[in-house]
């Protein structure tokens, strides 16, 4: 079987934790410090939150903006659940405007007409590691005077015309273990604006500086020395990690080019695409649909998967709330994108395999 994804865990991150454990300092302390110093300069940035999980990071972050009760925030509905549902924790409400078909990231177009008197903030994501459109996201929320925060959660290392994904306003990652690092759950608020970092490490820790002093409401979002202790090892090792998905993806376009139906992902120019997921579209001209070719794949045993096979606004609680609106792009695209394993454990013969399997169910 070739798995979808893989978590690469080596010596480093068990030395690391290892070390942690012995030190008797489990919880956060000074393992924290370090990731967030580390990964903050790796971004380019002058501040980095470290918390528990990437859900956590984007709901932290959008308190620390000031979003609440009847403020609206536009993001994609093409996406995990996480980033709509991190909206409506904080009493705001979700505004859905559709995606690009070549990049499956949010439409900017499409954002400044869902703009009204309510609205506070954009979310686009960069979904399966290629950077959003940031500069017109970054212009048009200067226009209308709001914040930005980038769902980045799968584009560690990601670049847009020559800035890391995760500069531009605020930036939330996640290490879930099947994303390009890990630190087996975490996540990181990135940032250079040192009122806003305040906030946030106040919001993920009790709404506390001092210990035992509570200036605001706040939360138990804490990473643990022992997830840093993995992350600083994934850090040093996250930029081959990628070399690889990317050299894994290069080989992979070229091999299916061609074959009918099946469209290859693309990368825009000025951007890096990290390839957390390499992910084609399976249109009507393939010879199989999509569901039969999953049972070609299964069969073979090459592992694949659909992120993600219903749009946030068509989810049931979303319907149950009352979204009935439509997104035709999104759900377009919910019905042909399928991922293929591109993660640095698959090897060249691998992807010539999982090429070769293509050509002969599909040509």
């Amino acid at each position: 079987m070739i798995p979808i994804a893989k978590p690469l865990i080596g010596q480093e991150e068990i030395d690391g934790v290892m070390g942690v454990m012995k030190s008797g300092v489990i919880a956060e302390g000074p393992k924290v410090k370090e990731f967030e110093d580390s990964f903050k300069k790796y971004i380019g940035v002058d501040h980095a939150i470290a918390v528990n999980s990437g859900t956590a990071a984007l709901h932290v972050a959008l308190l620390a903006k000031g979003i609440g009760k009847g403020d609206e925030v536009i993001t994609t509905p093409f996406t995990f659940i996480a980033t709509a549902n991190s909206i409506l924790f904080t009493g705001a409400k979700p505004v859905f405007a559709d995606i690009e078909a070549e990049t499956f990231n949010i439409d900017p177009e499409d954002v400044e007409k869902k703009i009204t008197k309510n609205t506070k903030a954009i979310i686009p994501v960069d979904l399966y590691g290629h950077p959003a459109n940031m500069r017109a996201i970054m212009d048009i929320a200067g226009d209308y005077g709001l914040a930005v925060i980038e769902d980045a959660c799968q584009a560690h290392g990601s670049i847009y015309q020559g800035k890391k994904i995760g500069a531009f306003d605020a930036g939330c990652f996640s290490f879930y273990p099947t994303k390009n690092m890990t630190t087996s759950e975490g996540g990181i608020i990135t940032t250079n604006d040192r009122k806003f970092a305040d906030t946030a490490r106040m919001i993920k820790s009790h709404g506390s500086k001092v210990r035992y002093y509570h200036e605001m409401l706040g939360f138990n979002l804490r990473m643990t020395d022992i997830s840093a202790a993995i992350g600083l090892a994934q850090l040093k090792k996250v930029d081959g990690y990628n070399d690889a998905r990317i050299g894994n993806s290069i080989m992979l376009n070229k091999l299916l080019s061609g074959i009918p139906g099946i469209v290859t992902p693309v990368t825009k120019p000025d951007c890096k695409h990290v390839f957390h997921q390499y992910t084609i579209r399976v249109t009507d001209e393939a010879k199989l649909t999509r569901d039969e070719l999953i049972v070609e794949l299964n069969k073979a045993g090459i592992g694949n998967s659909i992120y993600y096979p219903l749009p946030v606004h068509q989810q049931p609680y979303y319907k149950e709330i009352g979204y009935a609106e439509t997104h035709p792009i999104s759900e377009k695209m919910s019905k042909e994108v399928l991922s293929l394993p591109v993660h640095p454990s698959v090897t060249k013969d691998e992807i010539q395999f999982i090429a070769d399997m293509f050509k002969e169910v599909l040509t």
